[in-house]
């Protein structure tokens, strides 16, 4: 008999411990198994995390523990699901974001193969099957066995479905002329591209190239300006790992960004890589996975998930784009990628680069210390200068028209001037839907989610008014559900209004929209910039996912519709990702022989976020802000986390998370400070509450222990839920 402890599914702070099952049967079973258990009445999944061999019975067993124990009902794998590092991956991973170790571990594993019940109705491995010709005799064969049997010897495997003639290939089956095999099937299809040639580099990219592979630290920042051409540089570090015999790991923070990053590859690497992201399917990713596992791909290319890519020997995890907010995970386990790309080099003695031309404050500063490489990128690859651009007042009615609430003279003239010279634009606008929030222009009652209390988004295509948060849906109302009026206001403005006003201001213009509802649709996303880089669409109008990484040369224009979304979020980050946005985008102009110009439109024009952007001045930028980081003790001068309580019963809430925040004070830590409890944004979720508490600490040591601590203590309230989030990307 064995004793498993195993993990069970259900990924609450209250479970998130080992339960102790036995197992008598003849099935192997072993530590990184999934096992079917039946827990509280359920059959449910567990992962095995301990094994020990015992030399008693099972009432023995019971006895001397004072419990009883019981058997698992199955075991579901034929082998462990992840190697000794990855195992040792998911215990680091947890252990610094105090995470329930199941929840990363289900982060870790394609949907087919997480500890969940849901992985068990997931695909499994499907096959092909081919045919070929073990016995060339030809003797008492028939004219037509002769004709097939020639034929399939030209080729040294044959799809089995691709033979019309059944019967007599069933037949030279029989006659042991020819035998069936299966191979394994890759149900995703990659795109066939002719094989490129490495690009002729700059000066400016041999001496990165050659610093990054002569540096030993383990982490590089490669710091280039839009259009210095830091994907060749990924490219011939990958070559090198690959040369070398290692395998690399290529990450992208958005989806968009991954067709274009794969076309580059595959054009360098066609028979290696693997590509891992959200909108495969569960068969898709399977693959994948399994071809990864296997061996098969060395390279794999994806968003933040594939980070736990089953990789050995693992030469360069390389991270594009690395201040974009989507490498930190907002829901459990909160684990960011770049921290994870760090652990796993470590272990692989590889290095990491960090690409941005507009890095984060923390990856910039520890640059800057030295505990990073610094490699910077100055010039673009084609010597051409950036795009000359235009700050735009829109709160001084000189610069608009009767023509439009929303485009200035300045971006419609400059409109114009594309369409006439058959050029391209891409118009960014960082809100989605038609209008931002309805009220009632009677009695001014604002519409708003009945799930998370905040203002729906109105959808003009589908008249649907839409919660951004829970994806809560419902008709645009006639009449206001207070006062009966019909007099209902729609304010502010997204994606669909600008594809509006384009429409009635150039209607002989085409026109294409890039946002998450469109993407929603798969394959939606891949198709719609395909559409715009073959140029049969004029214009381009977007969220963020359309002013990062992409290379149109044909784009003359980028204009930032509204720049003064990002500096309203109440967040400490409110100016970098503000400053970071607008240099994206006005970098995606004039990347080819074409002079390239860019539109700020604002009502904040001497912002300094909005100055040094139209400047492309990262570095004046990066004084200024960082000055205002240390004032305010945020990161990269503190790191932070934040207690999350949530609960059904407000009142009580309210109570537990104050004497969580006075207590957290009497400890009197150094150099910790608490701020709250406050109520977040989306303070309220179908009924459950929610309220936070921020923690500034600069040595974690002590303020880990005192969280780890407060979770313990919370598993024993089932009417209350705690999560822990460190390093939160917003607050």
């Amino acid at each position: 008999m064995v004793l498993l402890s195993v993990l069970i599914e259900r990924k609450i702070e209250s479970l998130n411990r080992p339960f102790s099952y036995a197992y008598h049967g003849e099935k192997t079973v072993d530590v990184g198994y999934r096992v079917l258990i039946n827990f509280n009445n359920s059959k449910i999944v567990g992962y095995v995390i301990k094994k020990e061999e015992i030399n008693k019975t099972h009432d023995e067993l019971e006895k001397d523990l004072g419990f009883k124990i019981s058997e698992i009902l199955d075991v579901i794998d034929e082998k462990p699901l992840l190697n000794e590092e990855l195992m040792n991956l998911a215990n680091t991973v947890a252990n610094y974001y105090l995470a329930p170790l199941i929840s990363v571990l289900q982060a870790m594993l394609p949907p087919s193969l997480k500890p969940s019940s849901s992985a068990l109705k997931g695909p499994k491995i499907a096959y092909d099957q081919y045919v070929k010709v073990i016995n060339e005799d030809e003797t008492n064969l028939t004219a037509k066995q002769i004709v097939l049997l020639r034929s399939l010897k030209e080729n040294e495997q044959t799809l089995k479905r691709d033979i019309k003639q059944a019967a007599v290939l069933n037949n030279l089956i029989k006659l042991g002329r020819v035998e069936v095999f299966q191979v394994e099937k890759r149900r995703l299809k990659m795109e066939q591209y002719e094989i490129e040639e490495p690009k002729e580099l700059t000066l400016e990219q041999k001496e990165a190239i050659k610093n990054i592979l002569a540096t030993d630290k383990t982490v590089t920042l490669l710091e280039g300006v839009t259009g210095s051409g830091k994907t060749e540089v990924y490219l011939e570090l990958i070559e090198h790992a690959l040369n070398e015999g290692k395998s690399a790991l290529m990450l992208v923070p958005e989806i968009a960004l991954t067709p274009l990053m794969m076309e580059r590859i595959l054009r360098r690497f066609p028979s290696k890589v693997a590509i891992i992201h959200s909108e495969l399917t569960p068969a898709e990713k399977y693959d994948e996975y399994r071809n990864i596992l296997n061996g098969t791909s060395k390279l794999v290319v994806g968003t933040r998930s594939a980070i736990f890519a089953p990789l050995t020997n693992i030469g360069y995890i390389i991270l594009d784009e690395e201040h974009v907010e989507s490498y930190k995970q907002d829901n459990l386990p909160f684990y960011n990628a770049k921290d994870v790309a760090i652990i796993r080099a470590n272990y692989h003695h590889a290095k990491v680069v960090l690409g941005s031309a507009t890095p984060s404050l923390e990856v910039k500063a520890r640059a800057d210390k030295g505990n990073y490489n610094l490699v910077k990128l100055t010039k673009r690859v084609n010597e051409k200068e950036l795009p000359k651009t235009i700050i735009v007042d829109i709160s001084k009615a000189y610069n608009l028209t009767r023509e439009s609430s929303i485009f200035s003279k300045t971006l419609i003239n400059q409109l114009e001037g594309v369409l006439e010279r058959k050029e391209q634009a891409i118009l960014l606008i960082n809100r989605r839907g038609f209008s931002g929030f309805v009220t009632c222009r009677s009695c001014g009652h604002l519409f708003k989610c009945p799930n998370c209390d905040i203002p729906y988004t109105y959808h003009k295509k589908d008249n649907i008014l839409k919660c951004h948060n829970c994806g809560h849906l419902e008709f645009a109302p006639e009449t206001c559900p207070e006062c009966g009026s019909k007099y209902l206001s729609k304010r502010g403005f997204g994606t669909e209004r600008i594809v509006d006003e384009v429409n009635r201001i150039f209607p002989t213009a085409r026109v294409l929209r890039l946002d998450s509802d469109v993407s929603e649709v798969r394959n939606n996303i891949a198709k719609t910039l395909t559409k715009f880089a073959n140029q049969e669409a004029d214009i381009l109008v977007g969220t963020q996912m359309i002013a990062k990484g992409h290379d149109f040369p044909n784009v003359t224009l980028a204009a930032i519709v509204l720049a003064d979304i990002g500096l309203s979020i109440p967040s400490y980050r409110a100016n970098e990702v503000t400053f970071q946005l607008i240099t994206q985008a006005i970098g995606r102009s004039g990347r080819s022989d074409k002079e390239g110009t860019a539109i700020i439109q604002t009502y904040n024009p001497y912002h300094y976020a909005i100055q040094f952007a139209a400047r492309q001045d990262y570095e004046g930028f990066y004084k200024k802000e960082i000055q205002f980081r240390k004032a305010q003790q945020y990161p990269p001068f503190t790191y932070l986390a934040t207690i999350e309580i949530s609960s059904k019963a407000e009142e009580k809430l309210e109570d537990v998370i104050r004497n969580v925040a006075v207590n957290l004070r009497n400890e009197n830590m150094e150099n910790v400070t608490v701020l709250g409890p406050i109520a977040p944004y989306i303070y309220q979720e179908n009924g459950t509450y929610h309220r936070l508490i921020l923690v500034k600490y600069k040595n974690s040591d002590k303020i880990k222990a005192y969280l780890a601590n407060l979770l313990e203590t919370f598993k024993v309230d089932n009417k209350l839920s705690i999560r822990i989030n460190i390093n939160p990307y917003n607050f």
